[in-house]
């Protein structure tokens, strides 16, 4: 008599998968209880560059520090104050540092909302996916680079979106890591080298031009790059059509 093997037990949902999840959405909410989305701000910046420019000053490394991790907790919480915190990067540390610290920042931090968000929900919700998903996320999959690139240099949809989807969409943390630190630079740059120049600003009693990711000089290039990250994917694309 053939003994028939045991099935292999179900995997049923475990609560001690949201846990990461939970933890960043009450860092959200204790942002707000706390009021801390009121220093969050260009005033913040203004009332107090001067102590700031002198205690960055006098201890570079740890004030490098600092910055990194708050961009971390910044990203990774969903903190509306990522704007604010890079124009304050350029100002501290001037374009090039400050831009290159934003970059690391948010990456640190938009990795690790992916990984939460990927741990607590990507394998549960691809495993009772629908046809529709199915095939979204294997047309995303054969082209993630490219597309996270396009998505990462054109901000069409908000950044914490583009954190997250991609965690249901079965994309490679190595490709979603390497596409958003390539991706983001062009943005960060522009707003680094806006917030270095935000001194003069404050001292001409104006506000910066917030929007000047926007204009058609800056706005173009990075245009151009997106769509060259699309050009292999619409060449796969076409030798596929010629082969069928």
């Amino acid at each position: 008599m053939t003994e028939t093997p045991p099935e292999a037990p179900a995997q049923g949902f475990s609560l001690r998968r949201l846990v990461p999840l939970a933890v960043l959405a009450a860092g959200l909410i204790a942002f707000f209880a706390l009021g801390l989305d009121r220093y969050a701000t260009l005033d913040t910046l203004r009332d107090n560059r001067q102590a700031m420019s002198l205690w960055v000053a006098d201890h570079l490394l740890l004030a490098a520090l600092i910055y990194v991790l708050a961009y971390i907790a910044i990203v990774a919480f969903s903190l509306p104050a990522a704007l604010v915190a890079t124009l304050t990067g350029g100002f501290l540390f001037g374009t090039w540092l400050g831009g290159l610290l934003t970059v690391v920042g948010a990456t640190i931090g938009a990795t690790a909302i992916f990984l939460a968000a990927k741990t607590a929900l990507g394998d549960v919700l691809r495993a009772k996916a629908g046809p529709g998903l199915r095939k979204l996320e294997a047309g995303f999959g054969k082209n993630a680079f490219n597309y996270m690139l396009v998505l990462r240099l054109v901000p069409l949809f908000p950044f914490f979106l583009v954190n997250l989807a991609p965690a249901f969409l079965g994309v490679p943390l190595r490709t979603y890591a390497v596409a958003t630190f390539i991706g983001i630079i062009p943005g960060t740059f522009v707003y680094a080298s806006l917030g270095n120049g935000l001194g003069a600003v404050f001292d001409a009693g104006r506000d910066p031009d917030l929007g000047l990711f926007f204009e058609p000089q800056i706005i173009g290039p990075v245009l151009a790059l997106a769509v060259l990250a699309m050009v292999p994917v619409v060449y796969k694309r076409m030798t596929a059509t010629a082969r069928d």
